[in-house]
């Protein structure tokens, strides 16, 4: 008990020896990591975002989509057994930024993913309170209306491979044949395309087949939410918690 009124008493020696214990701390936690080549663990079915997906996630960033829509399922009952299993890092590996949060006014997309039909994400993107009466979002039925730009979707794809997204030559090469490709019912490309982005799925996601628009990239970019990975192998470990 002197020891530790002395310490109390003595704001120079409490800061040091306080500075002395986060340091140790932080050393203990830290250094570690530089001794791993990878902190995120590998998973079986992640890929880079095809062409039009990284579109859409693009104009998913634009619109704020991010503001009240988290894409990061924590590791409680509650949250599982709303959203799915909860979220693993190596789902975000390719994101840059990637769309984690605990803001939400809607609800985590992390595994929308075909849970509804291309039909109920026009609708709800177009007028959101025609399938959702609650919804305070915004419509966005221009995203119909404005056609994708096609022009440097490839220099899109060099800058991902840059900052660590393996990105092929290949896959650069056939960038824009892939994002025509997969907004297509004609079924062109299809078969290059998913060799080179297997579970890709591969329609006319905005109803016009005669324009790809941004609503075609937005709609595939949220189908394919969630839909990477094989959860069924981790259920056992969700069950569990």
């Amino acid at each position: 008990m002197l020891n530790h009124a002395t310490i109390e008493r003595n704001a120079t020696l409490l800061l040091v020896l306080g500075f002395l214990t986060v340091a140790v701390g932080g050393i203990v936690e830290i250094v570690p990591m530089f001794y791993l080549q990878n902190t995120i663990e590998k998973v079986e079915g992640m890929r880079p975002y095809t062409p039009l997906e990284l579109v859409g996630r693009n104009i998913y960033v634009r619109e704020g989509c991010y503001v009240c829509h988290s894409q990061m399922i924590r590791p409680f009952r509650d949250e599982t057994e709303r959203y799915g299993h909860y979220s693993l890092a190596a789902e975000s590996m390719f994101d840059h930024p990637f769309q984690w949060g605990s803001k939400r006014t809607g609800p985590d997309l992390a595994r929308v993913g075909n849970k509804y039909s291309d039909d109920w994400h026009r609708e709800h993107l177009t007028n959101p309170r025609s399938v959702v009466p609650e919804s305070i979002m915004p419509g966005y039925s221009f995203l119909a209306q404005t056609e994708v730009d096609t022009k440097y979707i490839d220099e899109h794809l060099i800058a991902n491979r840059r900052v660590g997204v393996p990105y092929t030559d290949e896959m650069i090469t056939n960038a824009k044949a892939d994002l025509l490709a997969q907004a297509s019912d004609t079924g062109d490309g299809a078969e290059a395309l998913m060799k080179r982005y297997p579970k890709a799925q591969i329609r006319d996601y905005d109803g016009n087949p005669n324009k790809l628009t941004e609503m075609d990239a937005l709609v595939a970019y949220l189908q394919m939410l969630g839909t990477l990975v094989d959860f069924s192998t981790f259920k056992a470990e969700t069950e569990s918690r």
